[in-house]
């Protein structure tokens, strides 16, 4: 199939020639007809898999034909990381177009909420932004939804788990009962459809490769004590020498104790966290983009919603708490149609965590041989089915203790 096959405005084939993009991804596939046809969707993809250009161009492609001088869609994200590259994109898809769009979120100067306020006065077509940040302006009478005709909540999993529940469903409040609602998230747990059939009115559904790693993925473990993590970290960025890498940790101390091991070992490398003001965090970010810092340490600030292509390796410092997050942290690499490497450390304490990602992905990931001088870490008392102590039994006196 080909872009060409949609029969966009030609405003909007205008814009994805000038991409370069020609064939479709499956979700893009299955996604954009629904929602041409003015279908309520719920989308399941995993990251990586194309599903902004699947909600945003069947969108832009019916503003291009039916215009309206207000804010025609509305798109709620977690992250003003996501939210920035939905904007992004956006500007790609609609450079031959009238439409105007503005991005709202949070952490930001005086000057930057005024022009927010402006844009959405003037009835920006398209209002991408954070929960907060949305309610910050409708509080002020900025934000007007009365035409609103699209809505879009993208990462919708990571929003309930942010506890976004009650002000999502406040600017909601303000929309109009009739329109059109497309939900988008990488997991479906019960709690997600719960919330969708508050939101959506007889949606279609569809389900991209959940809880799957991308085919293109090189996987490994690292089996290590957490005290020989950063010197793994430090022999394997050496070894690989690639030009753009992200390495996951667990807390912001962590990033910043490794950022500043990997520096005095010579490897070009900063940490982003929340720590940071957002001019610094989107100046790091530039560089790691532009191939200026070839290694980010970040924490999960950025295990989802942030798009940069051709990354050539995700490091997890740290198994993840939750499986469904090592999904999206791998997600980073093995874009489109490139190719990746995803390696984890994992300790002793994290065999359960991992074992159960694994039993996820329906897989078992290669053991790496470790470095020169770093012992291989031992299983640890815990079971890896459920995490608890194994029982000890004392088989003289028939004494079993737990």
């Amino acid at each position: 199939m080909h872009f060409h096959d949609f029969l966009f405005e030609y405003e909007i084939q205008d814009g994805l020639d000038d991409m370069g993009f020609e064939t479709p991804t499956p979700i893009q596939e299955m996604a954009i007809p629904i929602i041409l046809d003015g279908h309520d969707l719920i989308g399941c993809a995993q990251t990586g898999t194309g599903k902004t250009a699947a909600f945003l161009l069947p969108v832009l492609n019916k503003m291009v034909w039916d215009p309206i001088a207000a804010t025609d869609t509305l798109i709620i994200v977690p992250t003003r990381e996501l939210a920035l590259q939905i904007y992004q994109a956006l500007q790609g898809f609609c450079y031959h177009t009238n439409i105007t769009s503005q991005v709202v979120y949070g952490g930001t100067d005086g000057i930057s909420f005024e022009q927010e306020k402006k844009a959405l006065l003037h009835g920006a077509n398209v209002v991408i932004g954070t929960p907060g940040r949305l309610i910050a302006h409708l509080n002020m009478g900025n934000l007007k939804l009365e035409n609103l005709r699209h809505l879009i909540l993208d990462e919708a999993d990571r929003m309930l788990d942010m506890g976004f529940v009650e002000d999502i469903l406040k600017i909601i409040g303000k929309a109009p009962k009739k329109r059109q609602t497309l939900m988008f998230s990488a997991t479906m747990p019960p709690k997600i459809r719960q919330f969708a059939a508050k939101l959506l009115h007889e949606p279609k559904e569809i389900s991209i490769a959940v809880s799957k790693p991308a085919e293109r993925v090189t996987q490994g473990v690292f089996r290590v004590y957490d005290k020989d993590k950063n010197a793994v970290a430090v022999w394997l960025l050496k070894q690989k020498n690639l030009p753009s890498v992200i390495v996951f940790t667990g807390t912001k101390a962590k990033a910043r104790q490794l950022e500043r091991d990997l520096q005095k070992a010579k490897v070009d490398a900063k940490s982003i966290s929340s720590d940071l003001e957002q001019k610094e965090r989107e100046e790091v970010l530039r560089a790691f983009r532009s191939r200026r810092l070839p290694v980010l340490v970040a924490t999960d600030v950025l295990s989802r919603g942030i798009d940069i292509e051709d990354i050539g390796m995700v490091i997890n410092y740290d198994v993840p708490g939750d499986a469904e997050d090592y999904i999206h942290r791998i997600g980073r690499t093995a874009r489109a149609e490139s190719k990746g490497e995803a390696y984890t450390f994992v300790s002793p304490e994290e065999n359960g965590k991992f074992k159960r990602i694994e039993q996820l992905m329906e897989m078992q990931v290669n053991v790496m041989d470790n470095p020169p001088g770093i012992s291989k870490a031992q299983a640890s008392l815990k079971s890896e089915a459920n995490g608890k102590p194994k029982k000890k039994f004392f088989h003289k006196k028939g004494i079993k203790r737990q």
